[in-house]
């Protein structure tokens, strides 16, 4: 089977059982706030979940040339969250995780990655768009992103709630940007950066 046969596989099984989960939790539709030009997720796909995440975006010194160093991203980490309200009470829970890993769909290149915390399904993704026009992003946010998925796998008893993802957006930004000093001469190569940073993350599958 092609790499691209398996994503394809991946995504098709977990909408499968997306379809028939949410169709018994009669889940409200997720609204997706207003995008810059030029992020919009394709028609198409709809979103399926929303997830505020607060974690880190971490960076490394290199050399750029003999006498130049600059601050080199290297990939997030970081939880993702959703918060449910039951009988007035809100109750916050941890959903997923994100993190570099090596997406197997291409042959081990590195990819940011979201894993869902109770199925351990997976998406690995690559920016498509970003975006820092001032109407939309925080001044010295990180920028916000269109996430395309570049493969997904089922979780080890087949759960598929990440499986299905066919876009992602990174919204409301904030912090995250690679630090201004640091990284200035030759005995800063090898510092590490760990940049606290929060957002919104939000899902996209195939529409029905």
């Amino acid at each position: 089977m092609t790499g691209r046969s398996m994503l394809a596989a991946a995504i098709v099984v977990g909408a499968a059982m997306f379809t028939s989960t949410s169709a018994a939790s009669a889940q409200p539709p997720v609204q997706v706030p207003p995008v810059p030009p030029g992020l919009e997720v394709p028609a198409g796909n709809v979103a399926f979940l929303r997830a505020f995440a607060q974690g880190t975006q971490n960076y490394i010194c290199l050399p750029v040339s003999k006498k130049a160093w600059r601050w080199v991203f290297l990939g997030p980490q970081a939880t993702l969250f959703e918060t449910d309200a039951t009988d007035g009470v809100s109750i916050t829970n941890q959903i997923s995780t994100h993190f570099l890993s090596a997406n197997p769909i291409e042959a081990g290149t590195p990819r940011p990655t979201w894993q869902d915390s109770s199925d351990s399904s997976r998406v690995w993704g690559r920016g498509r768009a970003s975006s820092t026009d001032p109407n939309f992003v925080e001044a010295g946010a990180i920028p916000w992103l269109l996430v395309e998925a570049m493969g997904a796998a089922l979780g080890p008893t087949g759960g598929g709630t990440l499986a299905q993802t066919t876009f992602i957006h990174r919204l409301d930004t904030s912090g995250g940007a690679a630090p201004a000093t640091g990284c200035s001469v030759a005995d800063d190569v090898g510092a590490v950066a760990l940049v606290p940073y929060t957002t919104a993350y939000y899902f996209y599958r195939t529409a029905p």
